[in-house]
């Protein structure tokens, strides 16, 4: 075959030059084919010792069985892409809580942002330095943990409110899937805690990566937990003790006219400024010395900011407020997660108190938010917004087997509304318990202002020892007929002179 003249029907080759061979020599553009070099043995060459060649379009590896004669081709290599090398990540995140963080000030915040080196936060808000913390941990591969309780919204998914907003929508909700919500059963007022992860690219939130505990327990046994509409309700028979110490005359004078029970429904009735909400403190202050173990909640709804201050400082409980200047959607959104989350702790088996300031004010929220129906009743009430507040006060039973809900709430009277009127009719009778106030005792300085005639608890026989019991009755029968304001001031010099209640009870026999 002539040297440079085209082969027909073949695909065009170019010789890979030897080691040897020049640049000058090689030009990979001509087309030419060069006959092979004949062995030094002068045998045939078999197929499997053609020399090497390869296309112009996709380099050949070399054979290898190639002659050993032929010098040892290599074909250039086509370059391989370079691998993508991530910046090292440190290793010492720390395993954060969110719901710790959300307890310190801004300025410990501010401390813990420098440790992981951002600067320039502080024209930033508490929940975004929050945010901004928790990233940075994020990236140095620190866990992170979040607990709250679970609001299901009507598109199938929900979020996990903190108790520090009130269980109100904020920034620092975490969302939960409906596959969670269904895998695990979750319903609204559920407890969850467990692993999160910051949002990612077009996220606005922190998203549950994985459930670690429901309700305090085991995730895969919150499926067997019994609904709480089908749990069995029964009159109060475990007593709250309110008397704490000889002082403490308000809380010794409940025990003895309207003891309170583990489940009880009641009803304190205050024309203004006879102290109810000071009486809501004492209870929350004896509840949580004598029954640690019991699950306590202030509600405050439509109350003033200070007031809201005073509880918090002033008691142990858990309180959660949604205050005059705020909308009635917010009461209603605060209210109802709290009666599930107080649901959802009964089907766990625990006690659960909650004192509601004000049953009236919160009635008035749902009432502002109710369609007209064209039924209104005296005073502007429409016959349809009642039903939810009666729901909610209608929650607190005593459930056999274990675990009850008590709520004591608070009802306006004599506020010069007709509204308050109606209100107040339609919720007399419901409870198993009522404490009136009385005006005339608050002018006469005289406190507790407690109306004996009109307190007292049903079935307290369920609660009060047979010999107290008796002892009680004796003190009825004793201060009937007395006018209220001299019954009242004829007790409370009496229990002044002695320590407890058995000691008063006792010496009255005597």
């Amino acid at each position: 075959m002539a040297e440079g003249k085209p082969v027909r029907g073949r695909r065009r080759t170019v010789r890979i030059p030897s080691q040897n061979v020049g640049p000058e020599e090689y030009r990979p553009s001509e087309q030419r084919t060069e006959a092979p070099a004949a062995p030094e043995n002068n045998q045939p060459m078999e197929p499997q010792q053609l020399p090497l060649v390869a296309s112009e379009e996709q380099p050949v590896a070399p054979a290898a069985s190639a002659a050993p004669s032929m010098p040892e081709v290599q074909a250039p290599a086509a370059p391989s892409p370079a691998p993508v090398v991530e910046p090292p990540r440190r290793a010492n995140g720390k395993n954060l809580k969110l719901y710790e963080l959300q307890t310190q000030t801004v300025p410990d915040l501010l401390k813990m942002a420098d440790s992981y080196g951002l600067s320039d936060l502080g024209a930033l808000r508490k929940h975004e330095l929050i945010f901004e913390i928790l990233k940075a941990n994020a990236r140095y591969n620190g866990n992170m943990h979040g607990r709250g309780i679970l609001e299901i919204l009507p598109d199938g998914f929900g979020f996990l409110r903190s108790p520090y907003y009130n269980y109100l929508p904020c920034p620092e909700d975490i969302y939960v899937s409906p596959s969670q919500i269904r895998r695990f059963a979750l319903r609204t007022g559920d407890l969850v805690e467990g692993e999160i992860r910051p949002p990612k690219d077009k996220e606005r939130f922190f998203a549950l990566l994985k459930v670690d505990a429901i309700n305090s327990g085991n995730p895969d046994g919150s499926r067997s937990k019994i609904p709480f509409e089908n749990l069995t309700p029964l009159f109060p028979d475990r007593r709250l003790v309110l008397e704490t110490s000889p002082e403490e005359i308000n809380m010794r004078v409940m025990d003895l006219l309207t003891p309170i029970g583990m489940g009880q429904r009641g009803l304190i009735v205050a024309p203004p400024r006879t102290g109810k909400t000071v009486l809501l403190q004492k209870i929350a202050n004896s509840i949580s010395a004598n029954n640690p173990k019991v699950k306590l909640v202030v509600l405050l709804i439509d109350e003033r900011p200070e007031e809201v201050t005073d509880m918090e400082r002033n008691t142990k409980a858990e309180v959660l407020s949604s205050t005059f200047d705020e909308p009635p959607e917010r009461h209603v959104q605060v209210a109802e997660i709290v009666i599930e989350m107080a649901k959802r702790m009964v089907e766990c088996g625990r006690d659960v108190v909650i004192l509601l300031d004000s049953i009236t004010r919160l009635a008035r929220a749902y009432n502002t938010l109710q369609p007209h129906s064209g039924k209104i009743l005296s005073g502007g009430v429409d016959a349809n917004a009642l039903h939810k507040p009666k729901r909610f006060f209608g929650a607190a039973r005593n459930i056999e087997g274990g675990g009850s809900l008590t709520i004591i709430a608070t009802a306006l009277v004599d506020t010069g509304s007709r509204m308050d009127e109606v209100i107040f009719e339609e919720f007399k009778g419901t409870g198993n318990m009522e404490l009136g106030l009385d005006r005339h005792l608050v002018d006469k300085r005289i406190f507790p202002a407690i109306n004996i005639e009109k307190s007292g608890t049903r079935k307290e026989e369920l609660l009060l020892h047979p010999d107290e019991l008796n002892r009680i009755w004796i003190l009825r029968k004793a201060l009937n007929g007395v006018p209220p304001v001299e019954a009242m001031e004829l007790l409370v010099n009496r229990l002044k002179k002695t320590r407890s209640n058995a000691e008063f009870l006792m010496a009255m026999q005597g």
